[in-house]
């Protein structure tokens, strides 16, 4: 059977129409298939691949950590040096109160994480969480993603799940004493790129404060350099309880994590014990991959580079089809005039040699979120790709 058809025959598949690119070789911000066409990589694994395709001190991390161990137990019972050093090089970029890392698998294990501490902590049940937010797909994650088409096939999920309006203060008395922990994205991602007010953003930290809901931020999607600084919420100043991290956390490999107090993360050691298990969280390949790609990240000044070139893509991107560029650094969202556009310019793009994307809950707008490295001659390239895209008629 040949690769295609095996593909679509023996992988569980999520849409009826993959993209099916058959990837053989990816390097920066280019993707090469076994065609040998190259695309300009507008999506970065869907924010994963921050500091580049396979950059070359990633790499050589990994390959050094293959030669000493790979899996040797489950997580939290042997010293594993890159556990801790990696944990140590996170909490020393992060405020105090964030200083105990607990790793996981994935973006949607680590929110899953962080209920369970909060809950913990607080003895509550409530969760609060926004509409049309996206917080991953396991039971959990889906109850707290304020996306009904994506989540009703899935009933019943966690109970005591209520939801408020993003950027919204009036809603910010829904948060009360009953609340164990408010979920938010400091910039919703999968709503198509939605920034708070500052001034909401302080309010709902301070009505935490006043109920003893612990704030939590997934920063999943917005970590990591992707907004202009290494945290969204360094933008804001505002600070929370427990920071969610994923996505690009393991340069290129999977990994999640949670980010507490060492205080609050001791909940989950006791009344029981191990208040949260994982076999493979903490592997030391994604463990010296994300410390690498950490290094590289500051080395390389790339939040300052997702800056520059996010403003860039803004004064780039004009055309009559363009409502709007909103966003921060390299998380940015293309909104048009017409719905039904999204999927024609994404997929006239591809055939021109540049990957975008669509976002699942944005269907009037599309994605771009590149590796940070990404250039000034990259980014007039993309542009001019996208607005030749906007100008080929449909079919």
């Amino acid at each position: 059977m040949d690769l295609h058809s095996a593909f679509l025959e023996h992988l569980a598949q999520t849409s009826p129409t993959p993209l099916a690119l058959d990837i053989v070789h990816a390097e920066g911000c280019y993707l090469t298939d076994r065609k040998g066409e190259r695309y300009l990589d507008l999506v970065a694994g869907l924010a994963v691949n921050n500091v580049g395709h396979r950059h070359p001190v990633v790499v050589q991390a990994t390959k050094d950590q293959c030669d000493r161990y790979l899996h040797v137990i489950p997580y939290g019972e042997f010293i594993q040096e890159p556990q801790v050093r990696f944990a140590e090089q996170l909490t020393a970029a992060l405020p105090e109160g964030l200083d105990s890392v607990y790793f996981v698998n994935s973006g949607t294990e680590a929110i899953e994480g962080a209920l369970k501490l909060a809950k913990r902590c607080t003895g509550r049940t409530a969760l609060v969480s926004c509409h049309k937010s996206y917080h991953g797909s396991t039971h959990g994650s889906l109850s707290i993603t304020g996306n009904e088409t994506k989540k009703y096939r899935s009933r019943p999920l966690l109970p005591d799940v209520h939801f408020i309006t993003f950027n919204s203060t009036a809603d910010l008395d829904r948060i009360d004493t009953r609340t164990a922990a408010v979920i938010v994205e400091p910039i919703q991602g999968d709503a198509g790129v939605r920034i708070p007010a500052h001034e909401w953003l302080v309010a709902l930290r301070v009505r935490c404060f006043e109920t003893g809901a612990l704030l939590v931020f997934d920063e999943v999607q917005t970590g990591f350099g992707r907004t202009g600084t290494t945290f969204a919420f360094e933008r804001s100043g505002v600070v929370p309880d427990i920071l969610v991290l994923g996505k690009a956390l393991g340069g290129g490999l999977p990994m999640g994590a949670f980010i507490a107090s060492k205080d609050r993360m001791a909940h989950l050691t006791q009344e029981p014990t191990l208040g949260h298990i994982t076999t493979f969280g903490g592997h030391p390949l994604p463990c010296v991959a994300g410390s690498a790609a950490f290094d590289v990240l500051l080395m390389e000044d790339l939040p300052r580079n997702a800056e520059r070139m996010g403003t860039l893509f803004k004064e780039l991107l004009v055309h009559p089809a363009i409502v709007e560029v909103r966003g921060e650094g390299l998380m940015l969202a293309v909104e048009l005039d017409d719905p039904a556009r999204v999927q024609h310019v994404v997929l006239r793009c591809l055939e021109l040699g540049v990957l975008g994307f669509w976002f699942l809950s944005c269907p009037s707008a599309f994605r771009i979120a590149p590796p940070l490295c990404i250039s000034e001659t990259e980014v007039r390239s993309a542009c001019a790709t996208v607005c030749a895209a906007l100008d080929t008629p449909r079919p």
